[in-house]
């Protein structure tokens, strides 16, 4: 009996200092709590939804059971870190001579930030109960989501991302395996009822099915992950979005209960809210790692990200920007200059 209350004490304590560090939720299950996730993943798999991404194939004994990432974990702290935009991200849709930039890459690379929060909250951790501790967020093959459902954090939504009745979806998700046997939470249930709010707001249809995604036709994979040229049917579709999509996050309801968000460091950038499409064509490679240095964004580089640009300049039905993608009508890069002349027609 003592043991048990020392462990829920330990537990409240590190509550705490998970929400003294800025987390807006710190939730606890087992490695083992996710036994559907394989035969999710081999369906999302089977259907080919991952599209170019090759990774998502790979390691999927790990990815499906987070529980051989390392066997002796005992418990996974998942946490929840909000970053709630302060501005209405998709009023920038309404203005087709600017780009669209997803909002957590409006500012510092998230990576970097909730790392550096989860690194001090294992420390303090291990210097309260001792134990080893492997952090994650986001760069290994952990189900975060499904990880985040069965501690608690929120539900998966019919988006498939993680949503809360506490803080809604604007949310970075990162975890902490440990050895300590940490009291386990009981998993969130699904409260999204009949709302069909984020897949009616899909420009793409990406949804084949409410709590299916196929990455293929979703606009965040297609300006992020997608190396060539998009699909001439989608090419359309993405209207000013050129790195990312936030249409479906933004339409949840349950939003209204979104709590600000605890970094400084995740405000908008003023010159990434809206900036000019046709300033953004003309970086050269140099010109693009300077400005997004420290940004998620560079990793992408120089040349998809002007490709999105030009699929952008295509959608402005602005006949002024026709000499901007002109001049990339035989830039170095074929899928380049396959959307500037892609833009240059459609402007015609």
């Amino acid at each position: 009996m003592g043991q048990m209350n020392s462990a829920t004490a330990l537990k409240d304590r590190l509550v705490a200092q998970a929400r003294a560090e800025g987390f807006v939720s710190c939730r606890i299950c087992r490695p083992w709590d996710v036994p559907e996730v394989p035969a999710r993943l081999e369906a999302f798999l089977a259907a080919g939804y991952h599209g170019q991404m090759g990774w998502m194939a790979e390691r999927t004994h790990w990815r499906g059971d987070p529980a051989q990432l390392w066997p002796e974990a005992r418990s996974v702290i998942m946490l929840a870190e909000s970053y709630t935009p302060d501005h209405d991200p998709t009023e920038v849709l309404g203005r087709p001579d600017r780009g669209a930039i997803s909002v957590y890459a409006q500012n510092r690379d998230y990576h970097d930030l909730v790392k550096k929060r989860l690194k001090r909250l294992a420390r303090w951790l291990i210097a309260e109960a001792g134990g080893e501790v492997k952090v994650f967020v986001d760069t290994a093959p952990v189900p975060e989501k499904a990880l985040g459902h069965a501690a608690g954090l929120g539900w998966q939504g019919k988006h498939t991302n993680l949503v809360s009745r506490d803080w809604g979806n604007w949310a970075f998700l990162g975890s902490v395996f440990t050895t300590l046997n940490l009291p386990a939470d009981p998993p969130e249930v699904d409260h999204c009822g009949s709302c069909r709010a984020c897949l009616d707001a899909c420009p793409t249809d990406a949804f084949p099915a409410p709590y299916q995604l196929d990455a293929r036709r979703c606009i965040s994979y297609l300006t992020i992950e997608h190396k060539g040229p998009v699909d001439q049917e989608l090419r359309g579709k993405l209207g000013n979005r050129i790195y990312g999509c936030d249409d479906c996050l933004a339409a949840c309801p349950w939003n209204k209960f979104a709590v600000a968000a605890s970094d400084i460091r995740y405000a908008a950038h003023q010159d990434l809210m809206a900036p000019p499409l046709a300033e953004l064509a003309g970086l050269d490679d140099l010109a693009f790692r300077a400005r997004f240095s420290g940004s998620p964004i560079k990793r992408i580089g120089r040349d998809r990200f002007v490709r999105n640009v030009l699929y952008a300049i295509g959608n402005s039905g602005s006949a002024e920007l026709i000499p901007v993608a002109q001049a990339l009508t035989e830039d170095p890069d074929p899928t380049v200059a396959d959307a500037a002349r892609w833009a240059v027609e459609q402007l015609s």
